[in-house]
């Protein structure tokens, strides 16, 4: 059994741990992204964590790491990342790989979270799965026939920074009313802090906890989030007509407060398409997929070491 270092570096929080190589999560542990402490320092607390992860399970044979774009998948190199200001240029894979003297594979995040829900995840298909999480930021990747999409030069699809409504809020990705901007976990908190300012900045979580409650402005931004939600995801089925989309990341972990109406939004919308057979459903992974994907990236790059 091969055993991979497993990192999932988010906006907010950096996990590493262990895996297996049939999906099992031996070890995890997790800090807070504080990026603009910058990226050695990020690098300093992935060495203490996955050091104290070997330390406990033994050796790994290599190490996997989930990082959000943009970035170049096969030099691990960091582009200007929105979520980590500061990181660009960094030699994510160079600066862990000498660390520990392991081959290092640094993966787009949302990338690796397809590859491990098409690998692990409960949901089998043999055509196409577009997986999208929807957290911090939205994301998400397409596999076709076993086959991971890249665009021109390894780049990964920005599903986030679709347009959806030039007169919505501005993105650091320089468009107003981008989806990211719209549907986000931090896109509800903003929304919410404009309709009652009185209660300060809640979290999306929060929030849906407030609406689960019955309260008002609550279930209004929710709302406001299957809206939204919807038109991207039918923008994604228009073009793509996959057979399964599934849906990850914290916002969805409340997702019987408004699937049902994505899924609705979705059908009324994608009149083009046969949409009757495409699958709309969530991840089987739970909130461990980053870690997994990562390891999964790096299973697929070295398959006989």
């Amino acid at each position: 059994m091969r055993r991979i270092g497993a990192v999932d570096i988010g906006g907010t929080k950096i996990a590493a741990g262990i895996v297996s190589d049939d999906g099992k999560i031996l070890h995890r542990s997790e800090c807070p992204t504080q990026p603009k402490r910058g990226l050695h320092d990020a690098v300093d607390r992935i060495h203490r964590m996955l050091q104290a992860a070997i330390d406990q399970c033994g050796s790994i044979d290599g190490i996997g790491i989930g990082c959000p774009s943009p970035l170049d998948p096969l030099t691990g190199v960091i582009g200007e990342v929105g979520t980590l200001p500061g990181w660009e240029g960094g030699h994510l894979a160079d600066v862990v790989s000498e660390r520990f003297g392991l081959p290092v594979v640094v993966e787009n995040d949302a990338d690796a979270a397809t590859l491990a829900e098409y690998a692990w995840g409960a949901t089998q298909t043999s055509g196409t799965l577009v997986y999208v999480t929807i957290s911090t930021g939205i994301g998400g990747g397409i596999v076709q026939s076993g086959q991971l999409y890249r665009g021109v030069r390894g780049s990964h699809p920005e599903f986030g920074h679709q347009l959806i409504d030039p007169t919505g809020p501005r993105c650091y990705c320089t468009l107003s009313g981008c989806w990211e901007s719209l549907a986000s976990g931090l896109s509800m908190t903003a929304y919410f802090s404009e309709i009652d300012p009185n209660r300060g900045l809640l979290t999306a979580a929060e929030i849906c906890g407030l609406a689960q409650q019955g309260d008002p402005l609550a279930l209004r931004a929710v709302k406001r989030e299957a809206h939204y939600l919807g038109l991207g995801l039918a923008n994604l089925v228009t073009l793509f007509v996959p057979e399964i989309i599934c849906l990850g990341g914290g916002v969805m972990r409340s997702s019987d407060l408004f699937l049902d109406d994505v899924r609705a939004i979705v059908r009324s919308l994608c009149t083009q398409v046969p949409v009757e057979y495409t699958t709309i459903t969530l991840s089987s992974l739970g909130p461990d997929i980053g870690l997994l994907g990562a390891a999964q990236s790096w299973l697929l790059r070295n398959p006989s070491c």
